[in-house]
């Protein structure tokens, strides 16, 4: 919780501030059961109604300060922590946005989804609540027992011997639940993860009539989330019912020997009041006190989900090389690259060595799980090779900035990530200050102009998240026309075109021909007439680069690449295919 410290620094006087204004409300409240034994003694006693007027109109005024203070302190309380929660989530949203790929994959998406939304609710309810009574409670707790020895130090006693009990089931408290509110917020990740991959889904899960069985597993996921809530509330609710025991045995007591005490003039009827009215006080402020150890529980656990998170090494930022200094004919290079993901006993990738050159066509052929797209999604750094190197223009990636690194490089992901708002607006994320022109040029080499000019306003059709109201192949077609105005030196389509009939496949790849330039693609693909047109071919098979080369050269001496293409043109076809790329 100390990393979560600096995030209040700039609310040092609402932090301060908010518990005084606290205590003021309690030294007043206080003061209370003294006016009101006063009242009784001095007063109804003896049958002063002038002084029972006088200490009723002290009550009000105590009654008025005490509610200003509350107020006042409420306000700078709210301050902190609102402020303080702000704080947390920009850090937090920083530092995610900065992981690797590896790190994502690590945490998951949907606990970083929890830890930035409810784990900071739950924190800062904590800090608004100790910050109001975290101070206040104790005070009024040993306030009332030093009051109490004032009254009357015989009776004092009685609160003496209650404190020590009273902290002891604090503090026991607190160690067997933090524990359990910390593996309640894991259950909420898996609850919230079931949820959104069940909305997500929705239409395979109704297609493939799987919805009674993904009930089952939301109402079971539901059902350990509740006896988790359970468990840790039970632990938590112990405390009031014990607490509140302790406190009227107290009470008993005072009654007990107040009652005999009264009878022979050793204590009078309004000290004895008084006395009953600090162990009520006692009570009250035990009540909040057990409240306000669930939150913060609850706060710590949550707090110390958001610190794994913080405490996470940030993605490095490579290098201190800039990438558009360089230039040279061979665009990439991978030196004897190995890799393997995070926590797998396999490599991924293999000894994979190759050079493209500037403005070459490279394409990744392979099965499903071959390795192709690891093998492109390290040549950004999305993730970093186990072994070997990897060289851009000549330079190790590991010597250059990750910004330069990634502004040379142009993506298009087999399924785009399409943002609300217009066409323009998420083309230009390649570009921020492309023309319209240079948009509606990237869109005609990417098979997209026709359907883009058929729309409602054409560039300022309005999207919706992910693209929902495109078909698949149009989101890739516009998940390719931004890789291209970028107009990066590297261009990366990584299976960006499954969604794509053959025909406008092959025209995307004809238009691609003809404005490549020194622009050096990798086509990642399983079809086999990608490789047609390409200078290279790469052909991957279990992370192993099994050959290299022209179409002709692997339909001679390549099994692999053969038995690949010859699945999808039979042997009597193959030359028709070939005039056709041609």
């Amino acid at each position: 919780m100390r990393r979560l410290a600096q995030y209040i620094s700039e609310y040092k006087k609402e932090t301060i501030l908010a518990p005084l204004f606290k205590l003021t409300e309690a030294c007043f409240d206080l003061f209370v059961p003294l006016v009101v034994a006063s009242m009784i003694d001095s007063g109804a006693a003896v049958g002063r109604a002038g002084w029972v007027w006088l200490c009723f109109c002290a009550l009000a005024a105590l009654s008025i300060v005490g509610i200003s203070a509350s107020y006042t302190a409420q306000y700078f309380a709210a301050k902190a922590a609102t402020g303080f929660a702000s704080k947390v989530r920009r850090a937090l949203y920083r530092k995610i946005v900065s992981f690797s790929f590896e790190q994502v994959d690590s945490f998951g998406s949907d606990t970083l989804s929890t830890r930035i939304t409810s784990d900071v609710d739950q924190v800062q309810s904590g800090l608004n609540l100790t910050l109001r009574l975290l101070t206040r409670s104790p005070f009024v707790v040993f306030g009332a027992t030093i009051m109490a020895f004032v009254v009357d130090a015989r009776s004092g006693l009685v609160f003496l011997a209650a404190l020590p009990t009273l902290a002891a089931i604090v503090i026991l408290t607190m160690k067997a639940t933090i524990p359990l509110y910390r593996r309640l917020q894991s259950r909420l990740d898996d609850l919230g993860r079931l949820t959104r991959e069940n909305l997500s889904g929705a239409r395979t899960i109704r297609a493939f009539n799987m919805t009674d069985s993904e009930r089952d597993a939301f109402f079971e996921l539901a059902l350990k989330y509740f006896r988790a809530q359970r468990a840790a509330s039970a632990a938590s609710g112990i405390m009031s019912p014990i607490a509140t025991l302790v406190v009227n045995a107290g009470l008993a007591a005072l009654i007990w020997q107040g009652a005999a005490r009264v009878q022979i003039g050793d204590l009078t009827q309004g000290q004895t009041i008084a006395l009953l009215n600090y162990m009520a006080q006692i009570l009250v402020e035990l009540i909040k006190l057990a409240n306000l150890t669930v939150q913060i529980n609850k706060s710590f656990a949550c707090g110390s989900r958001i610190v794994d998170v913080l405490s996470s090494p940030e993605e490095s930022d490579g290098g201190d090389r800039d990438a558009s200094a360089f230039s040279g004919d061979t665009a990439i290079e991978f030196d004897n690259v190995s890799f393997a993901y995070p926590g797998s006993p396999r490599m991924a990738l293999e000894k994979i060595a190759f050079s493209a050159k500037r403005g070459d066509t490279i394409c990744v052929l392979g099965g499903s799980g071959s390795g192709k797209s690891t093998l492109v999604n390290l040549i950004p750094r999305f993730y970093e090779a186990t072994e070997g190197t990897i060289k851009l223009f000549g330079v190790p990636i590991g010597e250059l900035t990750r910004e330069s690194l990634r502004e040379s490089i142009a993506y298009a992901p087999q399924k785009p990530e399409l943002f609300r708002g217009d066409v323009a607006s998420n083309l230009r994320w390649g570009d921020a200050e492309a023309s319209d022109e240079s948009l509606w040029a990237a869109l005609e080499t990417a098979q997209a102009r026709d359907f883009v000019a058929s729309k409602p306003g054409g560039l300022h059709y309005e999207l919706e998240q992910n693209g929902r109201n495109l078909s698949g192949g149009q989101r890739q077609r516009l998940g390719i026309a931004r890789a291209l105005v970028k107009k990066a030196p590297i261009l990366i389509l990584d299976d960006a075109t499954s969604a794509l009939d053959y025909a406008t496949d092959a025209n995307l790849r004809a238009a691609l021909r003809g404005r490549r330039g020194d622009q050096t693609i990798f086509l990642v693909s399983q079809r086999a007439s990608a490789a047609l047109d390409a200078d290279l071919t790469l052909v991957i098979d279990g992370g192993r680069l099994v050959g290299a080369g022209a179409h002709r050269d692997l339909v001679e001496s390549n099994e692999v690449y053969r038995e690949i293409y010859y699945s999808q043109y039979p042997k009597d076809g193959g030359d028709a295919a070939e005039e056709g790329a041609k």
